[in-house]
């Protein structure tokens, strides 16, 4: 009986010391990452039977329990990947927001004083100081465009290095997985006991790896875990590591994206909408979403400036009296080999039959009225993907809204005719190209970065087209109250020429009965068979010369445009000869500085400052979007812990109550051999 009592007190003192370990493990691992609360798990030894009945043999522990639950723990991870995306795109994007909406270092001071100097010069056409500061200003804007996207190339390569830096974290992680893994299968397997310290480890690990990329697991039957990203790329089985790499992009080998190793040692390049989640899922929607548009919305501006700004001064007048068609007339205030447009080639392109596509952006459109218009662009702030379909087709995709252009494949060349009206640049194809090439057209992206002032014209000042190349007069012998305008240079119609758009004259002829209207003609070297008429109230009509004269006509021709006014007599005569006062003539620079005012981009439907408003407004709209739901994922995270941590957290209070329970317990254990030794004693007294 003593020998029974001895053993089960031995069980107790063993049962309790395994207790108090357990706590001691809790209390000095509190503060450790990732480390779960355990637990002495006990039960009842065999019972003996005997005669009297069952007498039970004590107690053993049955395992050491982690207080674990794999639902809170995964909505921990959860939580913990979509904060990591939304700081990590809002650290990138909050950079952009305070660059753009600088009221110093951004770009509406800088096309403000532009056009200041371009109304200086309306108003002192012959003071070349005036000349020489709209230069300066232009240079200043220039030097804009450049600063601005220099600084959004900067973290185009910030982004590339991020993407690059995390890969590599990525794939550490994954080995460090793979191995516990390996270390897990072998200790549950030699001790049919789970590995809890390496279990918490294992797990720690993959709760860091969300904070990179949202990854998923699932668990064998070995006790090891399968790691997956996206929408199921493995990236650890069992104690196998993936290798993800940071590689060029197959469509623009600028870009750094993701990719997976292969088995023959290649690699796979990831589709962008693969990765989700963490610090790497929020570069990459960064990326594509904002960083990619802000360069291209910057170049579509500095386009529209520079397209809309050489097009309205190729219808001037320089100060030595040149306009077009004179050998050294400069129309264009602008380089235009400035506006740099892009087409790269995807890296698997077959190139045996050296294709080569150029993208060239379209001079501006006018209109949709010659004697209202001005002049605009419908460049959009988007690349796009051009794919050679087989059969001479080609499809062309808008990336920014995945949208395809056009209802079916068609040839390049009425692919070009599209985008040339609809998208504000044309394509066109040199050497033979492979069905299944691809490419990625960039229109506006790198505009901004090589835009200039024509350097013909910044080093001589001279050469700004301020002056209209025409003038009007009315003849000295009439007799009406006819007037006609100094007139206006348009665009919508047949081009200006010194050579053959002057000199015109109109007559008035007096109408022949009274159902009739008196009529203008016209004559002389320029003289057009048909014109653009705008009356009062009345749409733009084109119409056959001569035309019936009513007053505040407005009469478009030859890119000339004026109205008449009052009523002129039977013979009076308008003539529109070459201007020869240059210095005092400012219409064109008047128009010139009216495109500040005047809906030039995005089809005709935005300023140039109202564009960059619309741009830094949605970068700010988008800044203050994520900020608000990193405040509430962190809220959501906070939670997620708090609930985790209620099964799995360390309360020391709670361990030192049981550190005393226990404690008791092996004493009374202790106590309880301590009376089955003195019983013992005193049956071999007795015997």
């Amino acid at each position: 009986m003593s020998t029974g009592m001895i053993g089960i007190g031995m069980t107790g003192i063993a049962a309790a010391q395994a207790g108090l370990l357990a706590t001691e493990h809790n209390v000095v691992n509190a503060s450790t990452p990732g480390y779960s609360r355990q637990r002495v798990v006990l039960a009842t030894n065999i019972a003996v039977n005997t005669g009297a009945g069952a007498i039970g043999q004590g107690v053993h522990v049955q395992t050491i329990e982690r207080m674990y639950d794999s639902y809170l723990g995964n909505q921990v991870n959860t939580a913990t990947s979509k904060l990591s995306e939304i700081s990590a795109y809002y650290t990138q994007i909050s950079q952009i927001d305070n660059l753009l909406a600088d009221t110093s270092a951004g770009l509406t001071p800088a096309l403000q004083e532009f056009f200041s100097g371009v109304q200086e010069v309306s108003s002192n056409p012959g003071l070349i100081s005036a000349r020489q500061s709209m230069i300066s200003t232009a240079q200043t804007l220039v030097a804009r465009f450049a600063s601005l996207n220099e600084r959004l190339t900067a973290l185009d390569a910030e982004v590339n290095g991020k993407i690059t830096d995390a890969v590599k974290s990525i794939n550490t992680y994954a080995e460090q997985i793979a191995d516990l893994n390996q270390r897990i299968v072998i200790s549950e397997g030699a001790y049919a006991q789970p590995s809890n310290d390496l279990l918490d480890q294992r797990d720690q690990l993959v709760l860091e790896l969300n904070e990179l990329i949202q990854v998923k697991t699932s668990s064998n039957s070995d006790g090891s875990y399968n790691v997956f990203v996206g929408s199921g790329q493995q990236l650890v089985v069992g104690n196998r590591a993936m290798t993800m790499t940071a590689r060029a992009a197959m469509s623009d080998n600028s870009r750094i994206v993701v990719g997976l190793e292969t088995a023959s040692g290649g690699s796979i390049e990831l589709p962008e909408n693969l990765i989700v989640g963490g610090e790497l899922g929020g570069l990459v929607d960064f990326r594509s979403e904002t960083l990619d548009r802000a360069q291209s919305e910057l170049g579509r501006i500095a386009a529209s400036v520079a397209l809309t700004v050489n097009a309205q001064s190729a219808l001037g007048q320089d100060l030595l009296g040149q306009a077009n068609g004179d050998a050294g007339f400069e129309g264009n205030f602008f380089a235009t080999s400035g506006l740099v447009s892009v087409a790269k080639a995807n890296s698997l392109n077959d190139l045996s039959g050296s294709p080569v596509i150029s993208v060239t952006l379209v001079a501006p459109e006018f209109g949709p009225e010659v004697a209202t218009g001005n002049f605009y662009t419908n460049l959009k702030a988007s690349d796009y993907r051009l794919d050679n379909v087989g059969g001479g087709n080609y499809t062309v995709t808008r990336l920014s809204d995945g949208v395809e252009l056009l209802s079916a494949p068609d040839t390049l060349a009425n692919i070009s005719t599209y985008l040339a009206q609809n998208e504000g640049f044309s394509v066109s194809l040199s050497g033979l190209d492979a069905n299944g090439n691809s490419y990625v057209l960039q229109p506006t992206k790198h505009v901004a970065e090589t835009l200039a002032v024509n350097p013909v014209v910044a080093a001589d000042s001279r050469l700004v087209a301020a002056a209209a190349p025409f003038r009007t007069a009315s003849g000295s012998s009439n007799t009406g109250s006819a007037s006609i305008s100094a007139g206006k240079m348009v665009g919508g119609t047949a081009a200006f020429s010194t050579a053959t758009s002057l000199p015109v004259t109109l007559s008035y002829g007096a109408p022949v009965s009274p159902s009739t209207v008196g009529t203008l003609s016209f004559s002389g070297a320029g003289a057009p068979a048909t014109v653009l008429v705008k009356r009062q109230g009345a749409a733009e009509v084109s119409e056959a010369v001569p035309i019936a004269y009513s007053q505040g006509m407005v009469v478009s021709f030859n890119g000339m445009s004026f109205q008449m006014n009052g009523q002129p007599s039977h013979g009076d005569t308008f003539t529109l000869t070459r201007n020869t006062a240059a210095s005092t003539d400012g219409r064109n620079a008047l128009a010139l500085g009216l495109l500040q005012t005047q809906n030039t981009v995005a089809g005709g439907a935005a300023t140039f400052q109202t564009a960059y408003a619309e741009m830094v407004a949605n970068n700010g709209i988008k800044t203050r979007e994520l900020r608000v739901m990193g405040e509430a994922q962190q809220a959501v995270l906070d939670q997620a812990q708090e609930n985790r941590d209620a099964l799995s957290g360390v309360n020391l209070d709670e361990e030192a109550a049981n550190m005393i329970r226990f404690q008791q317990a092996y004493q009374a254990s202790a106590k309880l051999l301590e009376i089955g030794k003195s019983l013992f004693d005193t049956l071999i007294q007795i015997g």
